[in-house]
């Protein structure tokens, strides 16, 4: 993945945008689906932009070390957590588990939790399907 700054000359909008790779930028610029997101221009150019590189042997930069960054994390964990005590983990079967209790019914004791693409949240919230989507702190994090 490769992270652009683009630009719109049209109304001078910058803004960033992730892509596969260099080709599939030029690929989807040469098809006309790259738009300004402010005035829905196609006149979309790639900005100057320093790469954010840093040395893992070295000090990371210093947002991972804020207060408020630590803090952040640590109620994520917590609701983890609870979480975790007070519902099933359905791994990649959360969109199928989700419409089977929705539409038959099927009662169970614990909510249920796990892993869904933004497409099916998008599909299921349609449907009418209560669902929220929260960040979750990897346990090998410290």
């Amino acid at each position: 993945m490769i992270k652009y700054k683009l630009m719109c000359k049209k109304c001078d909008n910058s803004f960033d945008s992730w892509f596969l790779s260099s080709k599939e930028y030029e690929k989807l610029k040469n098809l006309k689906h790259i738009i300004c997101p402010n005035c829905n221009s196609l006149k979309i150019e790639k900005d100057l932009m320093s790469p954010n590189v840093f040395n893992s042997k070295k000090e990371k930069p210093e947002i991972i070390k804020t207060e408020k960054y630590v803090k952040v994390k640590n109620k994520l964990k917590e609701y983890q957590k609870f979480i975790k005590k007070n519902f099933e983990y359905v791994g990649e079967n959360f969109a199928y588990e989700a419409r089977s209790i929705h539409y038959n019914d099927k009662k169970k004791s614990k909510g249920i939790y796990g892993n869904a693409t933004i497409e099916e949240v998008k599909e299921l919230k349609e449907e009418g399907i209560d669902t929220e989507v929260i960040p979750w702190v990897s346990e090998k994090d410290n």
